[in-house]
């Protein structure tokens, strides 16, 4: 029988390497809704290819083109009707939203699928109290998709988690692990987007390029694993081999690597076909042979330090975190501010007095964390940049 699938944001780059590696198997799985928040075209181009009947088109103009395109599918404008789309459990649901607009989603379709894999980060750190409540709740099962988070899950592959000692994530470092401090009051947007390894949206090669990214991996990690924030640690690793290790106390330790291909993690996190074999290359002894695994440079990479200053227990504080970065991210993209701006803006909107009371706040609905997100965004934008 066909394994049922919905995949939520299946127009941005994981929802194509997903469906890249469904089109394969076409006889195994039976795709029931495809999502998208603008891109109309490609997710019209998808629907044919894959014959999906369902989906849901966020953006007005998207869903009107797609309602008058063809009377033979279902078009939506949002995820409130998925009680109707989706009559029973389906097999497996990949949320791959971009920002905290997939929380929302996240949360409505838990209740309709066996499996979901997360792939939307913020969803995990901004609401991940209410994503585990709804989890326990339905029995459904999650796997994370971010590499390096699916590589610890697999390690850990359901131990204590009394029983681990130190979680380490490794971080590529971006464009600028080798240059020199000196010289990054001279960086240009073009540097920052001309990520080494990875093929990724210009949002997140931003933050790789300042290290944010690792700072919300942390996050999740405390997050997803129950483990406290001095027991998890960065590693810088310039060649993104090795993506997680795992010390355990009984001196066991565990390392996961793979090649630098999104496809890897994502494919294994599919029903029946995970342990189909995927054409990767040989093992790379030369990188092996010199791994040149460090710890973080934070007079480079100072936003690492915010860590240090986050509550343990999940609170509302993390919206206000995300929020920030997503904000100023943007302006940096549209060349509004530079690069050294950036990291200074981010650190002193995180500071700000009033922000800090939320770290003892937890959000009891979602509706607390989009109220907050929008508050936080006024409050930048009349204070000014």
């Amino acid at each position: 029988m066909k394994k049922k699938i919905a995949i939520l944001g299946s127009t941005g780059s994981i929802g194509k390497s997903l469906i890249d590696i469904i089109k394969k198997d076409k006889k195994k799985f039976e795709i029931v809704l495809l999502t998208a928040n603008k891109n109309y075209k490609e997710l019209y181009k998808q629907s044919k290819l894959l014959n999906v009947k369902n989906l849901i088109i966020t953006d007005t103009k998207g869903y009107n083109f797609l309602k008058n395109k063809s009377k033979k599918l279902n078009i939506h404008s949002d995820y409130k009707k998925l009680n109707k789309i989706l009559k029973g459990k389906i097999d497996y649901t990949m949320n791959a939203i971009v920002g905290l607009d997939g929380l929302e989603p996240t949360l409505n379709i838990i209740q309709k699928t066996k499996i979901i894999a997360i792939a939307n980060k913020e969803s995990i750190i901004c609401g991940w109290n209410l994503i585990i409540k709804k989890l326990k709740k339905n029995k459904t099962k999650f796997i994370p998709v971010d590499s390096e988070h699916f590589s610890l899950w697999s390690l850990i592959n359901g131990q204590d988690k009394k029983k681990i000692d130190k979680l380490y994530i490794t971080a590529s470092g971006g464009p600028f692990i080798n240059l020199p401090k000196k010289k990054f009051d001279k960086i240009k947007l073009s540097d920052a987007l001309k990520h080494p390894t990875w093929n990724m949206g210009q949002k997140i090669t931003i933050d790789s390029a300042t290290l944010m990214n690792k700072v919300f991996e942390v996050i999740e990690a405390k997050n997803i694993f129950g483990v406290p924030y001095k027991k998890i640690s960065i590693l810088t690793h310039p060649k993104s081999y090795i993506h997680a290790i795992i010390k355990f106390n009984n001196g066991l330790i565990k390392i996961l690597l793979h090649d630098p291909d999104m496809k890897i993690p994502i494919q294994n996190s599919l029903p029946d076909i995970g342990n189909k074999n995927i054409k990767t290359k040989s093992l790379n002894l030369k990188i092996l042979n010199n791994l040149n695994l460090n710890t973080v440079d934070v007079k480079k990479f100072p936003l690492i330090n915010l860590l240090d200053k986050l509550p343990e227990k999940s609170s509302l504080y993390e919206t206000i975190l995300i929020t920030i970065n997503d904000n100023l991210v943007h302006k940096f993209l549209e060349k509004k501010i530079n690069y050294k701006r950036l990291i200074y803006l981010i650190n002193k909107f995180s500071k700000l007095r009033e922000f800090q009371k939320y770290k003892k706040i937890k959000a009891k609905n979602v509706k607390d964390i989009y109220r907050l997100r929008n508050y936080v965004s006024f409050k930048m934008n009349s204070i000014g940049i």
